[in-house]
Protein backbone atom coordinates (compact mmCIF):
# COMPACT_ATOMS: atom_id res chain seq x y z
CA UNK A 1 0.00 0.00 0.00
CA UNK A 2 1.55 3.11 -0.81
CA UNK A 3 0.90 6.10 1.30
CA UNK A 4 -0.76 9.57 0.56
CA UNK A 5 0.46 12.06 2.82
CA UNK A 6 -2.00 15.26 3.21
CA UNK A 7 -0.95 18.86 4.67
CA UNK A 8 -2.46 21.67 5.72
CA UNK A 9 -1.87 25.44 6.61
CA UNK A 10 -3.67 25.70 9.88
CA UNK A 11 -3.52 23.60 12.41
CA UNK A 12 -7.13 23.65 14.03
CA UNK A 13 -8.29 20.40 15.46
CA UNK A 14 -12.27 21.09 14.20
CA UNK A 15 -13.19 20.98 10.69
CA UNK A 16 -13.59 24.46 9.47
CA UNK A 17 -14.60 25.73 5.96
CA UNK A 18 -13.47 29.16 5.21
CA UNK A 19 -16.26 31.57 4.02
CA UNK A 20 -14.23 32.06 0.96
CA UNK A 21 -14.12 28.71 -0.20
CA UNK A 22 -18.44 29.14 0.50
CA UNK A 23 -18.13 32.53 -1.70
CA UNK A 24 -15.84 31.76 -3.97
CA UNK A 25 -15.21 28.23 -5.00
CA UNK A 26 -18.28 26.27 -4.05
CA UNK A 27 -20.75 28.33 -5.81
CA UNK A 28 -19.27 27.26 -9.49
CA UNK A 29 -17.85 23.85 -8.24
CA UNK A 30 -19.06 20.64 -9.37
CA UNK A 31 -21.39 19.21 -6.08
CA UNK A 32 -19.49 16.02 -6.55
CA UNK A 33 -15.56 17.52 -6.22
CA UNK A 34 -17.21 19.49 -3.08
CA UNK A 35 -18.05 16.37 -1.72
CA UNK A 36 -14.57 15.01 -1.84
CA UNK A 37 -13.14 17.96 -1.03
CA UNK A 38 -15.52 18.34 2.20
CA UNK A 39 -14.98 14.86 3.07
CA UNK A 40 -10.77 15.41 2.65
CA UNK A 41 -11.65 18.29 4.76
CA UNK A 42 -13.04 16.11 7.69
CA UNK A 43 -10.05 12.83 7.10
CA UNK A 44 -7.99 15.89 8.04
CA UNK A 45 -9.17 16.78 11.05
CA UNK A 46 -10.13 13.29 12.25
CA UNK A 47 -6.89 11.45 13.72
CA UNK A 48 -6.74 8.18 12.38
CA UNK A 49 -8.89 8.34 9.55
CA UNK A 50 -7.64 6.68 6.96
CA UNK A 51 -7.70 7.59 3.19
CA UNK A 52 -7.72 6.16 -0.12
CA UNK A 53 -9.11 6.71 -3.44
CA UNK A 54 -10.40 3.28 -3.70
CA UNK A 55 -12.32 3.21 -0.35
CA UNK A 56 -13.53 7.13 -1.29
CA UNK A 57 -14.64 5.93 -3.92
CA UNK A 58 -16.82 3.02 -2.87
CA UNK A 59 -17.86 5.38 -0.13
CA UNK A 60 -19.22 7.87 -2.89
CA UNK A 61 -20.15 5.03 -5.83
CA UNK A 62 -17.87 7.14 -7.90
CA UNK A 63 -14.89 5.32 -10.03
CA UNK A 64 -10.99 6.16 -9.27
CA UNK A 65 -10.85 8.60 -12.11
CA UNK A 66 -13.60 10.44 -11.03
CA UNK A 67 -11.58 10.90 -7.24
CA UNK A 68 -8.69 11.79 -9.29
CA UNK A 69 -10.82 14.34 -11.17
CA UNK A 70 -12.07 15.98 -8.07
CA UNK A 71 -8.92 16.04 -6.60
CA UNK A 72 -7.11 17.54 -10.16
CA UNK A 73 -10.07 20.22 -9.96
CA UNK A 74 -9.05 21.46 -7.02
CA UNK A 75 -5.70 21.55 -7.42
CA UNK A 76 -6.51 24.14 -10.42
CA UNK A 77 -8.08 25.93 -8.18
CA UNK A 78 -5.08 26.07 -5.57
CA UNK A 79 -6.89 24.94 -2.74
CA UNK A 80 -4.36 21.78 -2.88
CA UNK A 81 -1.20 20.46 -4.32
CA UNK A 82 -0.86 17.15 -5.24
CA UNK A 83 2.39 15.10 -5.37
CA UNK A 84 3.62 11.75 -7.12
CA UNK A 85 5.37 8.68 -6.79
CA UNK A 86 7.10 7.83 -9.96
CA UNK A 87 4.58 5.75 -11.25
CA UNK A 88 2.16 8.69 -10.94
CA UNK A 89 -0.30 7.49 -8.20
CA UNK A 90 -0.70 9.90 -5.85
CA UNK A 91 1.72 10.20 -2.61
CA UNK A 92 1.00 13.38 -1.11
CA UNK A 93 -1.74 16.01 -0.58
CA UNK A 94 -1.31 19.40 0.57
CA UNK A 95 -4.07 21.69 1.64
CA UNK A 96 -4.04 25.11 1.04
CA UNK A 97 -5.27 27.99 3.07
CA UNK A 98 -8.55 29.19 0.83
CA UNK A 99 -7.87 32.67 2.65
CA UNK A 100 -4.15 33.07 1.85
CA UNK A 101 -3.21 35.28 -0.95
CA UNK A 102 -0.01 33.48 -1.40
CA UNK A 103 1.17 31.67 -4.42
CA UNK A 104 1.01 27.80 -4.01
CA UNK A 105 4.43 26.97 -3.67
CA UNK A 106 4.76 29.35 -1.50
CA UNK A 107 2.87 27.27 1.52
CA UNK A 108 4.22 25.35 4.40
CA UNK A 109 3.02 22.30 5.75
CA UNK A 110 1.96 22.33 9.12
CA UNK A 111 0.71 19.42 9.52
CA UNK A 112 0.71 15.67 8.16
CA UNK A 113 -1.68 13.49 8.47
CA UNK A 114 -1.32 9.53 6.10
CA UNK A 115 -3.58 8.25 3.71
CA UNK A 116 -3.43 5.07 2.02
CA UNK A 117 -3.82 4.36 -1.62
CA UNK A 118 -3.47 1.01 -3.13
CA UNK A 119 -0.65 0.95 -6.08
CA UNK A 120 -2.02 0.96 -9.26
CA UNK A 121 -1.59 -2.18 -9.91
CA UNK A 122 -3.38 -3.33 -7.37
CA UNK A 123 -6.51 -1.50 -7.72
CA UNK A 124 -9.27 -2.89 -8.20
CA UNK A 125 -10.04 -4.26 -11.57
CA UNK A 126 -13.85 -3.76 -12.31
CA UNK A 127 -13.15 0.26 -11.63
CA UNK A 128 -12.21 0.87 -15.48
CA UNK A 129 -10.90 4.19 -16.26
CA UNK A 130 -12.38 6.31 -19.00
CA UNK A 131 -8.90 6.75 -20.55
CA UNK A 132 -8.97 2.44 -20.40
CA UNK A 133 -12.07 2.11 -21.55
CA UNK A 134 -11.59 5.28 -24.22
CA UNK A 135 -8.49 3.43 -25.32
CA UNK A 136 -10.07 0.22 -26.30
CA UNK A 137 -12.67 1.36 -28.44
CA UNK A 138 -12.53 1.85 -31.83
CA UNK A 139 -13.43 5.44 -32.14
CA UNK A 140 -11.77 7.37 -34.45
CA UNK A 141 -11.96 11.51 -35.33
CA UNK A 142 -13.92 10.84 -38.12
CA UNK A 143 -15.89 14.15 -39.86
CA UNK A 144 -19.41 15.03 -37.95
CA UNK A 145 -22.66 13.29 -38.53
CA UNK A 146 -25.41 15.76 -39.05
CA UNK A 147 -27.60 15.78 -35.56
CA UNK A 148 -30.18 13.61 -35.79
CA UNK A 149 -32.36 12.10 -32.98
CA UNK A 150 -31.44 8.91 -32.15
CA UNK A 151 -34.13 5.99 -32.56
CA UNK A 152 -34.80 4.00 -29.41
CA UNK A 153 -33.17 0.90 -30.88
CA UNK A 154 -30.31 3.22 -31.54
CA UNK A 155 -30.37 4.28 -27.86
CA UNK A 156 -30.23 1.01 -26.24
CA UNK A 157 -27.52 -0.69 -28.57
CA UNK A 158 -25.41 2.57 -27.73
CA UNK A 159 -25.81 2.40 -23.70
CA UNK A 160 -24.93 -1.51 -24.24
CA UNK A 161 -21.55 0.27 -24.33
CA UNK A 162 -19.76 0.34 -20.41
CA UNK A 163 -18.21 4.08 -21.73
CA UNK A 164 -21.95 5.36 -22.30
CA UNK A 165 -22.91 4.43 -19.67
CA UNK A 166 -20.05 5.99 -17.55
CA UNK A 167 -20.41 8.89 -19.70
CA UNK A 168 -24.14 9.63 -18.48
CA UNK A 169 -24.06 8.90 -15.26
CA UNK A 170 -20.65 11.29 -15.26
CA UNK A 171 -23.24 13.85 -16.98
CA UNK A 172 -25.63 13.46 -14.31
CA UNK A 173 -23.51 14.09 -11.46
CA UNK A 174 -21.93 16.89 -13.08
CA UNK A 175 -25.51 18.57 -13.85
CA UNK A 176 -26.87 17.58 -10.78
CA UNK A 177 -30.12 16.48 -11.82
CA UNK A 178 -31.46 13.64 -13.73
CA UNK A 179 -30.52 13.84 -17.50
CA UNK A 180 -33.50 14.41 -20.01
CA UNK A 181 -34.31 12.58 -23.14
CA UNK A 182 -33.06 15.94 -24.96
CA UNK A 183 -29.89 16.10 -22.57
CA UNK A 184 -29.08 11.97 -23.61
CA UNK A 185 -29.62 12.84 -27.17
CA UNK A 186 -26.90 15.31 -26.93
CA UNK A 187 -24.42 13.74 -25.19
CA UNK A 188 -24.65 10.89 -27.56
CA UNK A 189 -24.10 13.02 -30.58
CA UNK A 190 -20.97 14.55 -29.07
CA UNK A 191 -19.36 10.90 -28.69
CA UNK A 192 -21.19 8.99 -31.99
CA UNK A 193 -21.74 12.26 -34.30
CA UNK A 194 -19.00 14.31 -33.12
CA UNK A 195 -16.50 11.31 -32.45
CA UNK A 196 -15.29 12.56 -29.64
CA UNK A 197 -13.96 10.74 -26.90
CA UNK A 198 -15.44 9.89 -23.50
CA UNK A 199 -12.50 11.60 -21.72
CA UNK A 200 -12.83 14.83 -23.70
CA UNK A 201 -16.45 14.98 -23.20
CA UNK A 202 -15.95 15.13 -19.47
CA UNK A 203 -12.94 17.54 -19.64
CA UNK A 204 -15.51 19.61 -21.62
CA UNK A 205 -18.37 19.62 -19.08
CA UNK A 206 -15.78 20.48 -16.33
CA UNK A 207 -14.36 23.06 -18.36
CA UNK A 208 -17.78 24.62 -19.34
CA UNK A 209 -19.01 24.22 -15.53
CA UNK A 210 -16.17 25.40 -13.88
CA UNK A 211 -16.73 28.60 -16.07
CA UNK A 212 -19.79 29.19 -14.69
CA UNK A 213 -21.87 27.27 -18.37
CA UNK A 214 -23.89 24.63 -17.06
CA UNK A 215 -25.80 24.72 -20.49
CA UNK A 216 -25.57 21.55 -22.67
CA UNK A 217 -26.10 24.27 -25.48
CA UNK A 218 -23.28 25.60 -25.02
CA UNK A 219 -21.25 23.02 -24.54
CA UNK A 220 -22.54 21.31 -27.25
CA UNK A 221 -20.91 25.05 -29.16
CA UNK A 222 -17.78 24.32 -27.65
CA UNK A 223 -17.71 20.60 -28.32
CA UNK A 224 -18.35 21.90 -32.51
CA UNK A 225 -15.72 24.10 -32.20
CA UNK A 226 -13.25 21.80 -30.96
CA UNK A 227 -14.00 19.37 -33.76
CA UNK A 228 -14.02 21.61 -36.64
CA UNK A 229 -9.98 22.49 -34.60
CA UNK A 230 -9.83 18.94 -34.63
CA UNK A 231 -8.88 18.72 -31.15
CA UNK A 232 -8.74 15.22 -30.13
CA UNK A 233 -7.13 15.12 -26.80
CA UNK A 234 -7.63 16.53 -23.73
CA UNK A 235 -3.83 17.29 -23.85
CA UNK A 236 -4.66 19.45 -27.18
CA UNK A 237 -8.06 20.84 -25.14
CA UNK A 238 -5.88 22.36 -22.54
CA UNK A 239 -3.37 23.32 -24.82
CA UNK A 240 -6.07 25.77 -26.94
CA UNK A 241 -7.94 26.48 -23.74
CA UNK A 242 -4.83 27.92 -22.48
CA UNK A 243 -4.00 29.71 -25.95
CA UNK A 244 -6.90 31.20 -25.73
CA UNK A 245 -7.18 32.32 -22.28
CA UNK A 246 -3.66 34.33 -22.77
CA UNK A 247 -4.93 35.75 -25.65
CA UNK A 248 -8.15 37.00 -23.67
CA UNK A 249 -6.20 38.21 -21.00
CA UNK A 250 -3.74 40.10 -22.85
CA UNK A 251 -6.36 42.05 -24.85
CA UNK A 252 -8.20 42.82 -21.48
CA UNK A 253 -4.93 44.27 -20.09
CA UNK A 254 -4.50 45.95 -23.75
CA UNK A 255 -7.74 47.52 -22.82
CA UNK A 256 -7.49 48.52 -19.24
CA UNK A 257 -10.71 45.92 -18.20
CA UNK A 258 -10.66 45.14 -14.81
CA UNK A 259 -12.95 43.75 -12.30
CA UNK A 260 -15.28 42.17 -14.82
CA UNK A 261 -15.19 39.44 -17.68
CA UNK A 262 -15.93 39.91 -21.13
CA UNK A 263 -18.84 39.16 -22.88
CA UNK A 264 -20.38 37.45 -25.72
CA UNK A 265 -20.44 39.96 -28.00
CA UNK A 266 -16.53 41.08 -26.96
CA UNK A 267 -15.32 37.49 -26.81
CA UNK A 268 -16.70 37.06 -30.56
CA UNK A 269 -14.74 39.96 -31.70
CA UNK A 270 -11.26 38.27 -30.30
CA UNK A 271 -12.52 35.35 -32.50
CA UNK A 272 -12.59 37.23 -35.12
CA UNK A 273 -9.25 38.52 -34.87
CA UNK A 274 -7.91 35.23 -34.18
CA UNK A 275 -9.08 33.00 -36.51
CA UNK A 276 -11.08 34.94 -39.39
CA UNK A 277 -8.39 37.47 -39.62
CA UNK A 278 -5.44 35.35 -38.46
CA UNK A 279 -3.47 37.51 -36.51
CA UNK A 280 -0.98 36.52 -33.70
CA UNK A 281 -1.62 37.62 -29.91
CA UNK A 282 1.08 40.85 -30.76
CA UNK A 283 -0.98 42.35 -33.58
CA UNK A 284 -3.85 42.15 -31.79
CA UNK A 285 -2.90 43.72 -28.60
CA UNK A 286 -1.13 46.45 -30.49
CA UNK A 287 -4.01 47.57 -32.21
CA UNK A 288 -5.67 47.67 -28.62
CA UNK A 289 -3.18 49.85 -27.29
CA UNK A 290 -3.64 51.72 -30.34
CA UNK A 291 -6.83 52.17 -29.35
CA UNK A 292 -6.60 53.47 -25.75
CA UNK A 293 -4.47 55.95 -27.03
CA UNK A 294 -6.78 57.68 -29.78
CA UNK A 295 -9.65 57.36 -27.57
CA UNK A 296 -8.81 56.82 -24.06
CA UNK A 297 -11.89 54.40 -23.47
CA UNK A 298 -11.78 50.19 -24.93
CA UNK A 299 -14.04 50.13 -27.94
CA UNK A 300 -14.21 46.80 -29.62
CA UNK A 301 -15.30 47.89 -33.33
CA UNK A 302 -13.02 50.83 -33.65
CA UNK A 303 -10.03 48.16 -32.86
CA UNK A 304 -11.94 45.84 -35.24
CA UNK A 305 -11.83 49.17 -37.53
CA UNK A 306 -7.99 49.34 -36.74
CA UNK A 307 -7.33 45.72 -38.14
CA UNK A 308 -9.66 45.42 -40.81
CA UNK A 309 -7.26 48.13 -42.06
CA UNK A 310 -4.26 46.08 -41.60
CA UNK A 311 -5.77 43.07 -43.12
CA UNK A 312 -6.33 44.94 -46.27
CA UNK A 313 -3.07 46.29 -46.33
CA UNK A 314 -1.37 42.54 -45.62
CA UNK A 315 0.28 43.63 -42.31
CA UNK A 316 1.05 40.39 -40.20
CA UNK A 317 4.09 41.69 -38.46
CA UNK A 318 4.95 44.45 -35.95
CA UNK A 319 8.03 45.41 -38.58
CA UNK A 320 4.99 45.31 -41.11
CA UNK A 321 3.01 48.07 -38.42
CA UNK A 322 6.21 50.00 -38.07
CA UNK A 323 6.46 50.36 -42.29
CA UNK A 324 3.34 51.29 -42.79
CA UNK A 325 3.56 54.17 -39.81
CA UNK A 326 6.60 55.45 -41.50
CA UNK A 327 4.57 55.31 -44.60
CA UNK A 328 1.99 57.23 -43.09
CA UNK A 329 4.37 59.84 -41.47
CA UNK A 330 5.90 59.67 -44.71
CA UNK A 331 2.88 60.91 -46.42
CA UNK A 332 1.77 63.13 -43.73
CA UNK A 333 4.97 65.33 -44.07
CA UNK A 334 4.51 65.26 -47.93
CA UNK A 335 1.56 66.48 -47.42
CA UNK A 336 2.09 69.16 -45.00
CA UNK A 337 5.06 70.52 -46.76
CA UNK A 338 2.74 70.70 -50.12
CA UNK A 339 0.29 73.08 -48.26
CA UNK A 340 3.48 75.26 -46.58
CA UNK A 341 4.56 75.39 -50.22
CA UNK A 342 1.21 76.51 -51.79
CA UNK A 343 0.45 79.25 -48.59
CA UNK A 344 4.19 80.17 -49.18
CA UNK A 345 3.15 80.47 -53.13
CA UNK A 346 0.22 82.34 -52.38
CA UNK A 347 1.96 85.12 -49.99
CA UNK A 348 5.05 85.52 -52.97
CA UNK A 349 1.71 86.57 -54.96
CA UNK A 350 0.16 89.01 -53.14
CA UNK A 351 3.32 91.00 -52.50
CA UNK A 352 4.13 91.39 -56.35
CA UNK A 353 1.46 93.65 -57.19
CA UNK A 354 2.42 97.36 -57.76
CA UNK A 355 2.94 99.32 -54.82
CA UNK A 356 0.90 102.62 -54.48
CA UNK A 357 3.33 105.64 -54.77
CA UNK A 358 0.65 108.21 -53.99
CA UNK A 359 0.74 110.96 -50.91
CA UNK A 360 -2.54 111.09 -49.35
CA UNK A 361 -2.10 114.14 -47.57
CA UNK A 362 -0.93 115.80 -50.37
CA UNK A 363 -4.27 114.80 -52.23
CA UNK A 364 -6.09 115.80 -49.49
CA UNK A 365 -4.87 119.04 -49.62
CA UNK A 366 -4.58 119.73 -53.23
CA UNK A 367 -8.63 118.85 -53.07
CA UNK A 368 -9.12 121.37 -50.64
CA UNK A 369 -6.82 124.29 -52.86
CA UNK A 370 -9.49 122.91 -55.64
CA UNK A 371 -12.80 123.80 -54.16
CA UNK A 372 -11.33 126.67 -52.46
Amino acid sequence: MENITLHKDNGNSTTEIPNRFIDEYMTNANGEFVKIYLYLLRCMNSPGCSFSISRTADKFDHTEKDIRRALAYWEKMNLLRLEYHEDKSISGIYFLDADASSAKDDTVPLKKAEFMVPPLSSQKENRKTFSETAASASHSMTAPKEKTAYTSNQLAALKEKEEVRELLFVAESYLARPLSSTDIQSLLYWYDGLKLSVDLIVYLMEYCIAGGHSSLHYMEKVALNWKEARIETVEQAKRSINTHSQLHYAVMKALGIHGRSLIPAESAYIEKWSKELGFGQDIITEACSRTILTIHQPNFEYTDRILLNWKKQNIRTTTDIRKADESFQAAKTAEKTAKTTVARTAANRFNSFPQRTYNLDQLEAELLNTVL
